[in-house]
């Protein structure tokens, strides 16, 4: 049996969340095709999450200080370059997602995570990453040895339920973005986009501290009545305002992926994106970028011409629409079965 460490999934809203509950529904999709059997580590509040038919071994209290895997466990496959929850024995496969702590945390704490990854690594049999740019900046940082890494890109999260409008929506045009309120998103070189126009910026997300430094600079170029931080927000919310904004700015200063970019897109929208990290990978010609130094005068420049390109004509909202559409969960969860048999029979 192979797991699939699903336990990130405690934490709702974020974008390991989504990885680990995409990926598990597409894996379980994929395996009419494959004779091994696939169970899930999950937190308690998920139980049975797909399906009563499927084997799940729950997370307990004691797990983070080692636990054994399954008798009949030949492959773990562990989700997070920074989990607790390790098996002492078998064969694991390691995603790792990011090194993000290089760009946002102190020497000390860069060198504990690095230390901590490199356990992981250490343990790992083989590893998976989720852009070429992370897998780069981990053999840049951490010794692989002569392990193979696969670039597994995630898929684009395609939303087929309700959309409903939610409580909170402004009087005219929008733009929007999501993520955890964090200093790395780098959310508080927005508010200068609203001088000189109409538009409102909604930031939805897991509030922090941070949100004080937002609503300073909004205050600064005098927009503090249209910023808007409004905390997370369901799925069905969510597409709403991703459905009906003007644009999607995501100015993150660290990201492995990006996979609110891939969903903006999928909507066929305008996305103004940072030139840092995986960001230019995922965007490709198909995105707006602003200044490597988010100079905030060649910031309201670049969005200003970019607006006006874009709603003339300049890009072709269903060339983007199907160029998101190509990053497919089953096409992950295809790759991620080979390189789960491929490990089986080494």
């Amino acid at each position: 049996m192979i797991v699939v460490d699903c336990e990130r999934m405690n934490y709702p809203f974020t974008g390991l969340y989504y990885f680990c509950d995409r990926l598990a529904a597409s894996l379980l999709k994929e395996k009419y095709a494959h004779t091994e059997d696939l169970g899930f580590y999950i937190p308690q509040k998920i139980a049975k999450r797909w399906g009563d038919d499927v084997y799940y071994r729950k997370k307990r209290l004691f797990d983070k200080f080692g636990f054994d895997a399954p008798a009949n466990c030949r492959l773990w496959h562990a989700t997070h370059q920074l989990t607790q929850y390790v098996p002492r024995d078998g064969k694991l496969l390691l995603t790792v997602h990011d090194l993000n702590f290089l760009y946002e945390k102190t020497e000390q704490k860069q060198q504990k995570y690095l230390r901590k990854i490199q356990h992981l690594i250490d343990r790992a049999n083989r590893i998976t990453v989720i852009s070429e740019f992370c897998k780069q900046d981990l053999l840049a940082h951490i010794d692989t040895g002569s392990k193979k890494i696969d670039v597994v890109y995630n898929g684009c999260n395609l939303y087929e339920g309700k959309i409903v409008e939610p409580e909170y929506k402004p009087d005219g045009e929008f733009l929007f973005s999501i993520s955890a309120i964090l200093p790395k998103k780098n959310f508080h070189t927005l508010p200068c986009l609203l001088q000189n126009n109409d538009f409102h910026l909604i930031i939805a997300g897991n509030k922090s501290e941070y949100e004080t430094k937002i609503m300073n600079e909004a205050a600064l170029y005098g927009v503090s009545e249209r910023v808007h931080v409004i905390g997370p927000v369901s799925e069905e919310h969510k597409h709403w305002y991703l459905s009906h904004c003007k644009a999607f700015v995501f100015p993150s200063i660290a990201e492995g992926f990006g996979l609110p970019v891939l969903e903006a897109m999928a909507y066929g929208k305008p996305t103004f994106l940072s030139c840092h990290t995986s960001l230019p990978e995922i965007g490709k010609e198909y995105a707006y970028y602003f200044n490597k130094n988010f100079d905030r005068d060649s910031m309201k420049k670049e969005f200003a011409e970019g607006i006006t390109h874009f709603y003339s004509g300049g890009k072709d909202a269903e060339e983007i629409k199907r160029y998101a559409r190509s990053f497919s969960w089953q096409n992950s969860a295809r790759k991620y079965w080979e390189i789960y048999e491929e490990m089986l029979f080494e």
